[in-house]
């Protein structure tokens, strides 16, 4: 009995979560590794350094139907980068040093209220994220109303369900499009305090707000879109740099421009936001 039970376990674990033996041994070793260097290390950005030379690839969560955990360390974008380095950094700072927990970590960052209840209760726009995470008390959100949150970003997307051609679960349930459309209309409306990119700069200002190891999201004009990229914080000599999965360079990076010169060359960037993983 008891090994029939184990069995079912099992059976239940494969239908619920896709990954590869790599991600696993991945995990496994990094968090290994992070239980020997000084509580003073810096994780976030520790472990998004170990992504870096990894393969940018669109569209991973995109896999299975009915939605379950995916589970990708090899291919990223820009979100399940993020996410990854989340994860894991949520397992140090909780001491939990397990795959089982940085699975159930993952799992409790991307979905609506930490549980996974189909497609539509993924966290899909990044706004949606923060807040849940930060009702959670995983995340916090940097605001203030000095420099350099010189701006305020009125919320309001509807592009999942203008564009539902662009998402291969609306396209093959186009009665959840309803969902998203209220998801959405809750969303709209919302502001937030944001660093315009024109006083994205290396001052004072700027080095007491954003700190190596941020999660920094690009506020855009976009219509229908809150947020266009992300990324993680990186101060070097010359400025703030970006440490991103780039499309661009088709890969994990710490970008060798400054983030001011990033954003400059994309004029539907508007600026960043900034966020902070709690320990």
């Amino acid at each position: 009995m008891k090994r029939l039970i184990v069995f079912i376990i099992g059976i239940v674990t494969a239908c619920c979560v896709m990954a590869a033996d790599t991600d696993s041994t991945f995990v496994m070793k990094a968090l290994k590794e992070a239980r020997s260097l000084p509580s003073a290390t810096n994780f976030p950005l520790h472990f998004a350094r170990l992504f870096i030379g990894r393969p940018y690839v669109a569209h991973t969560l995109e896999v299975a139907d009915p939605e379950r955990l995916v589970v990708n360390t090899r291919q990223l974008d820009c979100t399940t980068l993020v996410e990854n380095v989340t994860a894991l950094t949520l397992c140090v700072y909780r001491k939990r040093f397990t795959y089982s927990d940085f699975k159930k970590h993952l799992r409790e960052i991307r979905y609506r209220g930490g549980k996974l209840n189909g497609y539509t209760s993924r966290l899909h726009y990044f706004t949606d994220w923060i807040d849940d995470n930060s009702r959670r008390g995983i995340v916090s959100e940097v605001s203030q109303t000095t420099a350099p949150f010189n701006a305020v970003q009125t919320v309001k997307v509807n592009y999942m369900s203008q564009h539902p051609q662009s998402y291969k679960a609306l396209k093959a349930h186009p009665e959840m499009v309803s969902v998203i459309a209220a998801q959405e209309a809750a969303l709209t409306g919302r502001t937030y305090r944001y660093i315009p990119k024109n006083d994205v700069a290396d001052n004072k200002a700027m080095r007491a707000a954003v700190h190596d190891g941020d999660i920094i999201a690009i506020t855009c004009s976009k219509p229908g879109l809150d947020i266009a990229h992300l990324g993680f914080a990186v101060w070097r000599s010359d400025g703030l740099h970006l440490l991103n999965a780039s499309q661009l360079h088709k890969k994990v990076v710490e970008e060798p421009m400054t983030l001011r010169q990033y954003l400059k060359k994309h004029p539907s960037h508007t600026g960043i936001r900034v966020v902070k993983i709690k320990k």
